[in-house]
């Protein structure tokens, strides 16, 4: 644990947002550089300026994959000094997804030490592990296109659930754009011009009645709206405005039939940013593996997404897991429970034991 809660430390501390992208590739090597140190031989992809880490038992495949990233949301320079208190610790990436990384790395450094043990080198490694650069916006460049490139029958996202939580199913994401047009007039005669903010929100108040939350899981499609722009002076009438919209779907969802209904209720355009699809896993013998090596563990679903959605297409079956840490993704306070991480490790480690005999 300790070596792990240092790693991670030092992860923390690069400032590896996409705000930063020379800081992505600054933390890589130095992700690289330790796995090499440890023994470790790992491939290196560069997409779009985006790199990926592999450390695989063959040349293109491994039985079991945990993945995991080391790209963060933009947070203020505080958050990458890290700090701990009562059994947490604290910075940006502690919890999304730097301490995974180290878990991940150390798990990998003391298998290969366990198998040289008995003769045997990485080539006996009963997995795998895959470190990408690009989950905040969509892995791309990052864990869809390492998938591409080999071969797997089972992966764990190392990024979401928790020890007592095995997610199986995450929503899909929609991104919206919604503009309305006006007509520009003094704003000292509004009577003369047509507010393009004003037919925005009598649009938004429409598309919320698409959207409604019924508690307690709240497994239905959920409307934030993210950011609202409009308007160029204070004393002059807007002729544009938009409003930029994030859907989570479920399986229930046929998202273009959402939007062309949307669509057919509204004065404004809206126009399609991005579409991830869901991640829904499928029946595996290492899932039951997993559900034997952590027995406190349910089967659930998460709210948001992460790169196991990239698993489908390339036939792979996964579950998304990992430590606690108070849902503090992507706020000030974020952080991650140690005695969490340790018990993540054990039960890992239990589970690829386990998977031997398959």
């Amino acid at each position: 644990m300790d070596d792990i809660v240092s790693l991670t430390r030092d992860l923390i501390r690069f400032r590896s947002m996409h705000s930063r992208p020379e800081e992505i590739v600054r933390c890589a090597d130095f992700v690289a550089g330790w796995l090499q140190r440890a023994g470790l031989t790992c491939r290196r992809h560069l997409i779009g300026g985006i790199p990926s880490i592999g450390v695989l038992p063959g040349a293109d495949k491994a039985a079991v994959l945990l993945m995991s990233h080391i790209d963060v949301v933009d947070g203020p320079p505080e958050l990458f000094e890290p700090r701990e208190s009562r059994g947490r610790l604290y910075g940006r990436g502690a919890l999304d997804d730097k301490y995974a990384v180290a878990l991940s790395m150390v798990l990998a450094r003391d298998w290969l030490a366990r198998v040289r043990e008995e003769g045997g080198s990485q080539a006996d490694l009963p997995f795998g592990i895959l470190i990408t650069g690009d989950e905040e916006i969509g892995g791309r460049n990052g864990a869809q296109a390492a998938l591409a490139g080999l071969r797997c029958r089972f992966c764990i996202a190392l990024d979401g659930g928790d020890p007592k939580k095995i997610v199986v199913k995450e929503k899909g994401i929609l991104r919206l754009k919604l503009g309305a047009t006006g007509k520009a007039a003094h704003g000292a005669r509004p009577w003369l011009g047509e507010n393009a903010i004003e037919i925005l929100m009598a649009d938004i108040a429409k598309v919320r009645r698409f959207f409604r939350y019924r508690p307690p899981d709240y497994w239905h499609r959920s409307l934030n709206i993210g950011r609202i722009e409009g308007g160029r002076s204070i004393n002059q009438v807007p002729d544009h405005a938009e409003a930029l919209l994030d859907i989570r779907f479920t399986e229930k969802d046929d998202p273009e039939a959402l939007v062309a209904r949307m669509q057919r209720r509204l004065r404004g355009r809206l126009e399609v940013l991005t579409r991830e699809g869901l991640f829904m896993a499928g029946p595996s013998p290492y899932l039951e593996i997993l559900q034997q090596a952590a027995p406190q563990a349910k089967l659930g679903f998460a709210h948001g997404a992460s790169d196991a959605r990239h698993l489908s297409a390339f036939g792979i079956e996964g579950v998304v897991w990992g430590a606690e840490g108070d849902l503090s993704f992507h706020s000030l306070q974020e952080h991650v429970s140690i005695a969490s991480v340790r018990k993540l490790y054990r039960q890992l480690d239990a589970f690829l034991t386990a998977t031997q005999r398959l």
